[in-house]
């Protein structure tokens, strides 16, 4: 029997989506977390990632800092881990869905504490915003135990770049990433010029030293996943500094 034309589609959207989830590690792991913030979230805009208005960036408040085991010097920054609340009757919420969070920011270690060292390695830990945590626990038990794996990021539109710094000191930003979420290497490119690899600097900050002023910018992104996405013309040749271009393309 022939396939209708609206089987088409679906058949080819549900490929996809496995061949997406086939790029992510569904295993889940042991971990803990904790909150941060209050339920405005506030306290979790900016941050070690370099993201700046998280509403405006599009993460919201489902969001969450990573201790160091998970942090990976900030190149997880950016991806997506579903989480649940597990093995706590008393403060785990009872059916509560898992909720899907996204790395924005660091939890860090605390070397003169011997209690209580969450965000001490080796330690695995989600450091929550409030409201996030209050979705899968109460809020007076502070500390609950979770299992949490990586999941894809859904995002809207293309990847996005921050342009900041000077001529000689260029820093990019680079948001808005689906699937894997986090970025391994950037590269940029002139009207002018070839590719020219850019420096991890912090967070998913990249940066070169080339001056690049007057000139179109392209870039090539890799991620966790080892997809490598080139998005040419991303901004033109009059771009400024502080201000965010869209690519035409996402992963």
């Amino acid at each position: 029997m022939a396939m209708s034309n609206t089987l088409v589609p679906l058949t080819f959207f549900m490929m996809l989506l496995v061949q997406t989830m086939a790029d992510i590690d569904p295993n889940w792991y042991d971990a803990h977390a904790t909150f941060y913030g209050d339920a405005a979230g506030g306290e979790t805009m900016q941050g070690a990632c370099g993201y700046g208005d998280l509403f405006k960036q599009g993460y919201g408040l489902a969001t969450t800092a990573l201790s160091t085991a998970l942090f990976n010097n900030g190149f997880t920054c950016g991806a997506c881990f579903q989480i649940t609340c597990v093995d706590d009757p008393q403060w785990c919420i009872k059916g509560a869905s898992p909720i899907t969070i996204t790395a924005t920011n660091f939890c860090p270690p605390d070397y003169s504490k011997t209690t209580d060292v969450w965000c001490n390695p080796p330690q695995k830990h989600f450091d929550l915003s409030y409201k996030m945590f209050t979705s899968i626990a109460y809020y007076k038990a502070g500390i609950v135990p979770v299992k949490y794996r990586r999941v894809p990021c859904i995002k809207s539109g293309g990847v996005r770049f921050e342009i900041k710094g000077n001529p000689n000191f260029l820093l990019v930003l680079v948001f808005n990433v689906a699937n894997a979420g986090d970025v391994s290497s950037v590269s940029i490119k002139g009207s002018n010029t070839g590719w020219i690899p850019m420096s991890h600097n912090w967070g998913q900050n990249w940066n070169t030293g080339m001056n690049l002023v007057g000139q179109a910018l392209s870039f090539q992104v890799t991620t966790s996943g080892g997809k490598t996405l080139e998005l040419d013309s991303v901004a033109p040749s009059n771009w400024q500094f502080g201000q965010t271009y869209e690519g035409n393309g996402n992963f």
